[in-house]
């Protein structure tokens, strides 16, 4: 297996502290951005880095200064970018209509934009050595819209809309587009989730307000049933990887509980979504 350099970003906990540790260990040059490494991530930072075959890069994912300084480091030294995982991301539960526009703003900066913004950078790279892979992380709920998760599950739909239709546009060119969608998972991301701005509407939905609970509560319940490990989506992110050029599938789902729903829907619309592109005279790019 040829070693390739990784860019991944999230890395001071769950996932992407899982992934770059686990991506390192197989020999890949991996590049972890952690925001605030001499602040209050500065004790994770300093850990990750005295991992074997891991930089840590201080990005800010929402400010372009830092992300296109961060990329031309990592050029500089290395040449190019085999593979960017983007795995940071924002989390938001609440009543929808708490949302204020800036809170929805915050949300889509963090989930589509700053992944945009990478793949924008690192695309001509690939590009040019007509090799690459980008794997975004989204959710099962970016396949389902769960009510008090709308928000954030907008802003992954939004995120798999980008990855759908680059995973069949980049693939001639020999980029690999790929989703991975986890499911509930006991990391640090739970205890960070934020909440709407506007809390003057949420007394108006007095009605449904016990309805948040059953779902903490059952989200609990999986937990304890399925003890569900987040080494697994490191794992899918090795898998994808190793997997040949061209023959990486579009949706990977990593959820030991719910993921059956998951995995039905997105054979569904694989289905159907073959049926549009051959409808639009787009046939060839299913090759």
């Amino acid at each position: 297996m040829s070693k390739k350099v990784v860019l991944i970003t999230g890395t001071n906990s769950g996932f992407g502290w899982l992934t770059a540790r686990s991506v390192a260990a197989l020999g890949h040059k991996v590049y972890a951005t952690i925001r605030d490494t001499e602040g209050k991530n500065s004790d994770k930072a300093k850990a990750l880095a005295q991992v074997e075959n891991v930089t840590v890069l201080d990005v800010s994912l929402t400010d372009e200064t830092s992300v296109k300084k961060a990329i031309d480091t990592i050029i500089a030294k290395e040449g190019t970018i085999d593979v960017l995982v983007n795995n940071a991301g924002a989390a938001m539960f609440g009543v929808a209509e708490s949302s204020t526009t800036g809170d929805v703003q915050r949300m889509f900066d963090v989930n589509v934009i700053a992944p945009w913004r990478l793949i924008k950078l690192v695309l001509p790279f690939m590009r040019k050595q007509a090799e690459g892979l980008i794997i975004n992380v989204s959710s099962g709920w970016g396949r389902f819209s769960v009510p008090f998760s709308v928000v954030y599950g907008a802003s992954k739909f939004a995120l798999e809309g980008l990855s759908e239709g680059l995973h069949y546009e980049l693939r001639p060119l020999g980029v690999d587009v790929v989703i991975i969608q986890p499911g509930a998972f006991p990391t640090e991301m739970s205890q960070k989730i934020q909440v709407g701005s506007d809390t003057s509407v949420v007394d108006d939905y007095k009605a449904i307000a016990d309805v948040p609970n059953k779902m903490f509560t059952a989200i609990g319940q999986i937990f304890e049933t399925t003890n569900p490990d987040p080494q697994d989506v490191a794992e899918a992110v090795i898998n994808l990887i190793n997997l040949p050029k061209g023959q990486r599938p579009l949706r990977t789902v990593v959820d030991p509980a719910t993921g059956e729903f998951i995995k039905t829907a997105n054979d569904a619309v694989k289905v159907e979504y073959a049926k549009a592109l051959t409808a639009f005279g787009m046939e060839e790019l299913l090759a």
